[in-house]
C-alpha cells in the first residue's frame, strides 16, 4: 500500500516516524516507513537509529553525500508499496488523520500523485529567523483554493505519489548542490501531462534557517538554477529567470549588475532585520542571478 519516505541531514526524525507510524496503525494498512541520512556523520543518528526498533520501520545512512533528489531516489529503490510519500524530515502532520486522508484520496480519486500542502506556525519566531518563516508563509503556504487555481504547483516536503509513475519520472541524479530539484521534477511531471492532485492536509515545517543561513542556501540555489538554466533539456521559468530574460533583452544586465553591487548591503540588512520584506528578497535574487550570470 504506502511507503513513507522521508531524506534526512543532520536531524532528528524519530518524533516524526513515532507519529506516523501510529496513524498508519490505526488505519491498518500494508506499510513501511523509511529513512536515510544523506552522509551527515551526525550526532543526531544516535537518536534516528531508534527508528530501527519500530516496527515496518528502517533507517539508513548513506556512505557519501547523495543529493536531495538521488537520495529520494535511493529511498525509492529500497520501497516495496505501490504508493511513495515523500516527506522532509523537518515536517509534521498538522491533523492526527494525516495518513487516513491520503488513503481515503487514494482509493476514492484513484490518482497518479497527490501534493497535500505545507503550513506554518503562526507564532512569530525569533528575530534572526524571520526571513524564513515570512517567505515561507507567503510562497510556499499555499491556501487548499490557490492551489486549485494553479493545480501544478507542488512541493516534494509533502507529495504522494503511485511507484510506477516515479519508476518513469524521478529526480534528477545529477543536481547535488542545494536548489530546484523539487522544481525540475515538477516540471517534469506537468511535461508529461502528469496530473497533480490537490487536497487540504498539510504538514507543518518546523525547521526554521536563521536568516543569514537562509540568504546563503538561497545564493547556492541560484548557482543551481543557473547551471540548470544553461541545460537545454530543462525549460522551465521561473521569476528570476524570467526577469532575467528580459533585463538581458533590453540589454540593461551590466547596469541592474552595478546598482546590485552598490546597494546590496543595504539590501541585505533590510533582510536579516526583524522585518524583512520579500521585494526586497527578489530583488536581491535577481541581482545576485545577474552577477553570477556575467561572470
Amino acid at each position: 500500500m504506502l511507503s513513507i519516505l522521508i531524506p534526512t541531514y543532520n536531524y532528528n526524525v524519530y518524533p516524526l516516524v513515532l507519529e506516523l507510524h501510529k496513524q498508519c496503525l490505526e488505519c491498518q494498512i500494508e506499510f513501511e516507513i523509511l529513512v536515510q541520512d544523506d552522509a551527515s556523520k551526525s550526532e543526531l543518528n544516535l537518536e534516528n537509529e531508534k527508528i530501527n526498533l519500530v516496527s515496518n520501520c528502517h533507517f539508513f545512512c548513506a556512505e557519501t553525500n547523495l543529493g536531495r533528489g538521488e537520495n529520494r531516489n535511493s529511498l525509492a529503490n529500497r520501497a516495496h508499496h505501490n504508493w511513495f510519500l515523500f516527506l522532509d524530515c523537518d515536517t509534521f502532520p498538522t491533523d492526527s488523520n494525516f495518513i487516513k486522508n491520503y488513503i481515503e484520496v487514494i482509493v476514492q480519486c484513484k490518482p497518479n500523485v497527490i501534493y497535500g500542502g505545507l503550513a506554518y506556525k503562526n507564532e512569530k519566531p525569533k528575530k534572526e529567523e524571520i526571513l524564513r518563516w515570512v517567505y515561507g508563509k507567503k510562497r510556499e503556504a499555499k491556501s487548499i483554493e490557490e492551489r486549485k487555481r494553479n493545480p501544478s504547483f507542488a512541493l516534494t516536503s509533502n507529495l504522494a505519489i503511485l511507484s510506477e509513475v516515479f519508476c518513469e519520472i524521478k529526480f534528477d541524479s545529477s543536481i547535488k548542490n542545494y536548489g530546484y530539484e523539487d522544481l525540475i521534477f515538477i516540471s517534469e511531471l506537468e511535461k508529461n501531462n502528469i496530473q497533480i492532485e490537490q487536497i487540504d492536509n498539510c504538514v507543518y515545517h518546523l525547521n526554521l534557517e536563521n536568516s543569514e543561513h537562509f540568504l546563503e542556501k538561497t545564493e547556492i540555489a541560484l548557482r543551481t538554477l543557473h547551471t540548470i538554466s544553461k541545460n537545454d533539456l530543462y525549460k522551465t521559468e521561473t521569476q528570476v529567470t524570467k526577469y532575467y530574460s528580459q533585463i538581458k533583452r533590453y540589454k540593461i544586465d551590466l547596469f541592474l549588475l552595478f546598482i546590485f553591487r552598490k546597494f546590496k548591503r543595504v539590501l541585505k540588512k533590510n533582510l536579516l532585520s526583524n522585518n524583512p520584506s520579500l521585494f526586497v528578497f527578489d530583488l536581491y535574487k535577481l541581482g545576485f542571478f545577474t552577477e553570477i550570470s556575467n561572470y
